[in-house]
């Protein structure tokens, strides 16, 4: 296995990741299917190569299986040394240590940058999501209750952070 960073061509593999999570689970409150196109300004807004980064864990044989990646937490300026960080894989990769090397990458990368505080949203119920942020670091600092609808449910979004020690 590769990691390296994502291009453009990535796209179609990671919109497919993205949209198995979009149909079968409440983890990302989009509720609709987006096609590659769509995708494009999310690409742009997670690839500027400096804090904004996206990485791509890739099996030559097999195609690219997963991606990490940290965008902008807030548009305001001062925000900008903040950003949020996401991690996904295919349903047939999970639990096979991807995130937690996509993560090491990422974070081993982020660090030589001007990013001080790294953000997580993660929806509620997600042990394994909770799990791999805590082996890096995040602490809990606070949920949001009920603000997401989706399947007919309310969910809660479990805040955490992660300070970057530079």
């Amino acid at each position: 296995m590769i990691i390296k960073p994502a291009s453009l061509a990535d796209l179609p593999r990671l919109t497919e990741i993205h949209n198995y999570y979009v149909q079968n689970t409440h983890i990302t409150f989009d509720v609709r299917r987006f096609a590659p196109e769509q995708r494009v300004a999310w690409f742009h807004d997670h690839s500027d190569g400096r804090r904004h980064r996206m990485l791509v864990a890739e099996y030559a044989e097999i195609g690219i299986l997963g991606y990490a990646a940290t965008g902008p937490f807030r548009t305001k300026e001062a925000y900008e040394t903040t950003v949020e960080v996401s991690v996904a894989c295919s349903p047939d990769a999970i639990g096979k240590g991807i995130g937690t090397q996509l993560y090491q990458a990422l974070f081993s990368l982020l660090g030589d940058e001007d990013v001080h505080r790294v953000v997580a949203g993660i929806a509620q119920p997600n042990v394994a999501s909770n799990a791999l942020h805590e082996r890096f670091g995040f602490k809990q600092i606070g949920a949001f209750t009920e603000v997401g609808r989706k399947f007919g449910k309310y969910w809660d979004v479990m805040w955490m952070e992660k300070p970057m020690n530079r």
